[in-house]
């Protein structure tokens, strides 16, 4: 008898990341896939990942944003074709079986405080620092959703700038200009410095710059949510020496006012997609 699985869906703003499994920690085959301009094209291809391994007890959705929680639909993202898009729907119409949604960031954030760097921890942040910037909550041992749902990319920092490069930097949000997205994420490196992250040396002026926007948020995220724990992932924390820096730039930050969170790395090697299947195990 052929073993039932859960089947899990990471939805990125670059790339979507499926896998299937038996528990949240139990991935197996994790398949990428491009994100199309045309969402039909992308999401051929990941139903026919996910039917290839026959039957499914339940599928697990964790997308980039802004999502409307209640219709399980993706909202104002810039990729304009994805606007709309019953997300949620769509898979479970292709399958017929209960389907577990919610943002990437707030999947990845369960994910941690469950079986990763939080366990056991009730309330906990995860910020993922890659093409985006986008942060989860859980908050009493449940994810935060509120009116909407957290957009921790989006708080407003101060720019700042270096000797090496005393030009105040543009943010390249096409929403908020300088928020976080707009100043630390790989986008916002790449136009700062004309150089993806990472190709840029540990000693690189950079990354000073990135520490400084990263405890500003660490910093707001701790006065707001008092989180027992902060976790920063995402490919542009792919850099060991940035921690150090964070958490002293943090401390700076907050000025002996409060004890700050542990600000630390995530503990499993694919947060959004164990969380992902901890929705599907949910549903």
């Amino acid at each position: 008898m052929t073993e039932a699985l859960y089947g899990a869906i990471e939805a990125g703003g670059t790339k979507f990341v499926c896998a299937v499994g038996g528990s949240a920690t139990d991935l197996r085959d994790i398949r990428r896939f491009s994100t199309s301009h045309n969402p039909l094209e992308t999401m051929a291809e990941v139903m026919g990942y996910l039917k290839g391994h026959g039957p499914l007890k339940a599928v697990g959705i964790a997308t980039f944003g802004p999502i409307d929680y209640p219709s399980g639909r993706i909202t104002t993202t810039p990729k304009l074709a994805w606007r709309d898009f019953p997300l949620r729907d769509s898979v479970r119409r292709a399958f017929g079986v209960p389907v577990g949604f919610d943002t990437d960031v707030n999947a990845a954030a369960i994910a941690e405080a469950r079986y990763g760097a939080g366990q056991g921890l009730e309330n906990f942040i995860y910020i993922t620092v890659g093409t985006g910037i986008g942060g989860g909550a859980v908050v009493g041992g449940k994810p935060v959703h509120g009116l909407l749902h957290p957009e921790m990319g989006h708080l407003l920092v101060r720019p700042v700038a270096c000797a090496e490069m005393p030009e105040m930097p543009k943010g390249v949000c096409p929403y908020h200009g300088n928020c976080l997205e707009g100043l630390a994420s790989g986008p916002a490196i790449q136009a700062r410095w004309g150089r993806p992250g990472h190709e840029l040396p540990p000693d690189h002026p950079a990354w000073r710059e990135q520490a400084d926007y990263l405890a500003q948020a660490c910093h707001n995220l701790a006065c707001t949510l008092s989180p027992q724990m902060i976790v920063l992932g995402g490919g542009v924390m792919d850099q060991a020496h940035l921690f150090p820096m964070i958490r002293a730039r943090a401390k700076e930050l907050m000025g002996g006012y409060l004890e700050l969170p542990p600000i630390e790395p995530p503990g499993l090697p694919y947060p959004g997609l164990s969380g992902a299947l901890a929705l599907a195990l949910e549903a």
